[in-house]
């Protein structure tokens, strides 16, 4: 068939778009990750302590997921172009503001405006690459994303480690966000200069009591988590704790009555009675939630523990990435296809295994003169194999249970949950380390953590059991209709080693 003579030509500096996408979303990754080899250079510099350093990281994770649905609504109506603009200006606003902070209270707070500005900024992205792409470039292009994105999940430990021990011009730990500023300017620039001005739709209306419910309720989730094991765990951490169920029931209630008034709610209430989805979505906390943290705790170890430099942290890092993207693409390439949720299943199992097995390494090591990153790198990397084949594939078994005109809402409440998930992972198993630690059991601390990573990959075990047996087909999740908040929805970090 030959195509449309009628038809717009695509437009000619596309590609630059999808250059400036993904730079935006690298830096995204690089700032989640590349702060959890700063702890004891924070520490040194500000006087951090085991709570700050979980804010510093956690923090940041935090109000990015509170803020991601709510920043997909933004640029439906006032544009993406111009919420893409803002959001790219005010975060490398925010990354300056972090690189200068005084203290470690002055760090938090830029962390969590980082964080607001990045869930104003990574929405807008792939729904300018759906409004520039079209057929077989738009398959090229969400291609061209997962393994871009999974090397900047990969080097952000190892960049920050080095940047941090290189110590160029004496700015220390403040470089992992300096960095930010260069990259950050330029894509501004060629943004502002190429990305087309589309209006958005004045008629969409933004939620706001939702999105300060929904807001609240992370935030009194993650607050007492962070600071329980600190104050004992008084009282008013388990009244924030019960506080946060309330604000989330509220959340589902006000959904529900906005769409019942016929207005847009950030969260389509349909999704919220699918009984798949919703076992999807405590899957995914729990998933992301113990492999984040337990990815930090292997960096304190590797440092505090093993007093390993911020480079060699970050080297340290490299058997569990690498593994992630083997076990990714043998559960993309192969395993999916012909095992279903199976893969789901295996994932966890391997896991496990790879943390009885680093379980017993830990006993071989010695103190840290004579430690190495060897005597735990077989371990790490068994771990990092089972995450790689859940990650690659469980967003598409979730989605699976929607249909398609909801695909766009439920993978942006996908995308939160896995931000505010891996906030929640840093509190508790920050925690559960640093309790540990405190009396010099490194070690111990590390094994801790391990337990509690196990329990939790037990739990995400049985309820794979409750996901469609199928996944939706990888070209359905890509044109799917985005609705209900906006094409924020298809993000291909779904598909990225973490």
């Amino acid at each position: 068939m030959s195509a449309d003579p009628t038809a717009a030509p695509p437009y000619r500096w596309r590609w630059l778009i999808l250059v400036v996408m993904l730079v935006a979303e690298i830096m995204d990754l690089l700032d989640a990750s590349i702060v959890n080899v700063a702890g004891p250079a924070l520490e040194e510099s500000l006087g951090a302590g085991p709570v700050g350093l979980q804010w510093v990281i956690g923090g940041y994770a935090l109000t990015l997921g509170a803020g991601l649905i709510l920043g997909g609504r933004l640029g439906d109506r006032y544009g993406r172009r111009r919420m893409f603009l803002t959001g790219l200006a005010a975060f490398t606003a925010a990354s300056l503001l972090c690189a200068a902070a005084p203290d470690i209270e002055a760090l938090i707070v830029f962390r969590l405006l980082q964080g607001t500005a990045g869930a104003m900024l990574l929405p807008q992205g792939l729904g300018l690459l759906r409004e520039n792409f079209s057929g077989p470039e738009l398959t090229k292009v969400f291609g061209i994303f997962g393994p871009v994105l999974g090397l900047g999940g990969i080097i952000g430990p190892v960049l920050g480690g080095g940047l941090i021990q290189g110590d160029f011009f004496g700015l220390g730990w403040r470089l992992v966000f300096l960095v930010n500023l260069p990259i950050g300017i330029a894509a501004l620039i060629v943004a502002a200069v190429f990305v087309p001005r589309k209006p958005g739709d004045a008629t969409v209306r933004i939620d706001g009591v939702g999105a300060a419910l929904v807001a609240a309720a992370c935030a009194l989730l993650v607050l007492p988590l962070n600071q329980g094991q600190e104050s004992g765990w008084p009282l008013w951490t388990w009244l924030c704790m019960a506080a946060s169920v309330v604000a989330f029931a509220a959340f589902a209630v006000r959904q529900r009555r906005t769409a019942a008034a016929g207005r847009a709610p950030l969260v389509t209430p349909a999704l919220l009675r699918k009984p798949a989805f919703t076992v999807g979505l405590g899957g995914i906390a729990l998933f992301f939630g113990g492999l984040v943290g337990s990815q930090l705790v292997l960096t304190l170890y590797l440092q505090i523990g093993q007093h390993f430099t911020a480079g060699q942290a970050g080297l340290g890092n490299l058997p569990l990435a690498v593994g992630t993207a083997i076990g990714g693409a043998v559960s993309g390439a192969v395993l999916a296809d012909r095992i279903g949720r199976a893969v789901l299943q295996v994932g966890p199992l391997v896991q496990l295994g790879g943390a009885a097995l680093l379980w017993y390494e830990l006993d071989g090591t010695g103190g840290p003169a004579s430690f190495s990153i060897w005597d735990v790198a077989p371990g790490i990397a068994v771990c990092g194999i089972g995450a790689g084949l859940v990650i690659a594939a469980l967003f598409s078994f979730i989605l699976a249970a929607v249909d398609d005109h909801e695909i766009g809402s439920a993978s942006g409440v996908l995308s939160a949950v896995q931000s505010v998930g891996g906030s929640l992972g840093v509190a508790v198993f920050g925690s559960v380390f640093f309790g540990r630690a405190e009396t010099g059991d490194f070690t111990g601390g590390f094994r801790q953590a391990l337990i509690v990573q196990s329990c939790l990959l037990v739990a995400f075990l049985a309820l794979t059991f409750l996901l469609p047996k199928k996944a939706r087909p990888e070209g359905e999740q890509h044109t799917a209709p985005a609705t209900g908040t906006g094409p924020a929805a298809d993000d291909p970090r779904e598909t990225a080693a973490v």
